[in-house]
């Protein structure tokens, strides 16, 4: 995971939907430069998604599924006199969307048993609903903020 790279810089749209968050997307699914797979994968997935949601625009459902992943704060340690304290920070909007999409594919490669873009499709309707594992994860940060909110005046540095 720890590797930087200026890929929001240099980022394209997408072929199909024009769509940079897709293409970000496509590029976080991606294992060994295989760009075409991950591509065919997240399409699939869209696809899977336009048949199960009629009534809305599947790039739209897969947009507000990650937007509702999104955490607003989150726990970070920080020692203060020799004591680690989890204290709650506000998230910036390129960390949330990383730890979005990074939450999104590890819901979907946890669960076993069918095909990835179905596993995908099904996450990302679930996560346009406010539910599914990606959603539970992201409410489980935001109650270990509230838990530690007595700690936030450690925020200033």
């Amino acid at each position: 995971m720890g590797r930087i790279t200026a890929s929001r810089t240099s980022l394209k749209p997408d072929p199909r939907y024009g769509n940079i968050l897709i293409s970000k997307f496509i590029n976080c699914l991606m294992w060994d430069g295989k760009k075409s797979t991950a591509q065919n994968v997240v399409y699939d997935a869209i696809d899977i998604i336009r048949e199960r949601v009629k009534d809305h625009d599947p790039v739209e459902v897969f947009v507000q599924g990650i937007e509702n992943v999104k955490p607003h704060v989150e726990v970070r340690s920080r020692r203060v006199g020799g004591a680690a304290y989890q204290v709650p920070m506000q998230v910036n909007r390129n960390r949330q969307q990383s730890l979005a999409i990074r939450w999104i594919l590890q819901a979907v490669r946890d669960k076993k048993g069918r095909g990835t873009a179905e596993k995908l499709a099904d996450e990302m309707i679930a996560a346009a609903n406010r539910e599914g594992a990606a959603v539970t994860k992201r409410e489980n940060v935001h109650r270990m903020a509230d838990a530690n909110k007595a700690f936030s005046h450690f925020a200033w540095q």
